[in-house]
C-alpha cells in the first residue's frame, strides 16, 4: 500500500493491532511522504449501525483534523489520543474494561439465576445503580434470549486480550484479572464457541457451574 500511494495520502487503520506495529507503519509512511492514523473502534454491532462507535485516534494532529469528517460520519465520541500508537493502546484499556465487565456480568446472571431471581427484574434494578453499564444493556439481554450471535467474536476478543498481555508485559505490570478473563476465554474457544459473540463467556461458565440460566427462576 505504501509503495503504490500518492504523496500526500493519509492511510487510515481501524483495526485493532500491537501500538508498535502502529508506530512503525507512521514511520515508514512519513518516510514516503505520507501518513497514517491508527483509530481502532468500540461500540460493537449496535454502534456500528447506528454510527455512534467511540473511535480512538493515535496520529499527527494536521492528518487527524484533514479526516475527521469521515470519523463523524462513524462515530459519536472521536477522541485524538496522541501521536502513532496512542489510538491502540486506548482501545486495549478498552478491551481490558470490556473483559472484566463481560466476566462480572455473567457471573452475576449466574448467581442470581441460582438464588431464585427473576433475572429482567434483577437487572431492571442494577441498570439504574452503580453497576450500569453497556454490557448489561446490549448483552445480557441477549445472553438471557440464548443469542450468541456475534456482534464481535470470541476469536477476535482473545486475540485483543493477547495483544494487552504482550504490551502490559514489555510494561513490567501484571495484570492478574486480565489473565483470568483471558483463559476463560480461550475455554471458551476450546468448547467451539470462539465465532460466538463475546457475551458466549457465560457459556464456559456454565460449563463449569453445570448450569444452564434462563430468565425464570431456578
Amino acid at each position: 500500500i505504501l509503495s503504490g500511494a500518492r504523496a500526500g495520502t493519509i492511510l487510515v487503520d481501524m483495526t485493532t493491532t500491537q501500538p508498535s506495529l502502529s508506530r512503525d507503519i507512521a514511520a515508514a509512511a512519513s518516510a514516503n511522504d505520507l501518513s497514517a492514523i491508527d483509530a481502532p473502534v468500540s461500540g460493537g454491532d449496535v454502534g456500528a449501525k447506528n454510527a455512534a462507535l467511540s473511535i480512538m485516534i493515535g496520529g499527527d494532529t494536521k492528518s487527524v483534523q484533514a479526516v475527521m469528517p469521515l470519523f463523524e460520519l462513524l462515530g459519536k465520541k472521536i477522541v485524538h489520543q496522541g501521536g502513532p500508537g496512542t489510538g491502540q493502546q486506548a482501545k486495549l484499556c478498552n478491551q481490558i474494561v470490556i473483559a472484566g465487565t463481560m466476566v462480572g456480568v455473567c457471573e452475576s446472571l449466574l448467581y442470581g439465576y441460582k438464588a431464585g431471581l427473576d433475572l429482567n427484574r434483577m437487572l431492571d434494578s442494577i441498570r439504574g445503580g452503580a453497576a450500569a453499564c453497556w454490557t448489561l444493556d446490549h448483552l445480557a439481554p441477549r445472553i438471557l434470549q440464548r443469542n450468541f450471535e456475534p456482534g464481535f467474536s470470541v476469536e477476535h476478543f482473545v486475540k485483543d486480550m493477547g495483544l494487552a498481555l504482550e504490551e502490559a508485559k514489555r510494561m513490567g505490570l501484571v495484570l492478574p484479572g486480565l489473565t483470568l478473563v483471558h483463559q476463560l476465554y480461550q475455554t471458551v474457544q476450546t468448547l467451539g464457541h470462539g465465532r460466538s459473540g463475546t457475551h458466549a463467556l457465560m457459556l464456559a461458565l456454565e460449563d463449569l457451574c453445570k448450569v444452564h440460566v434462563s430468565a425464570s427462576p431456578a
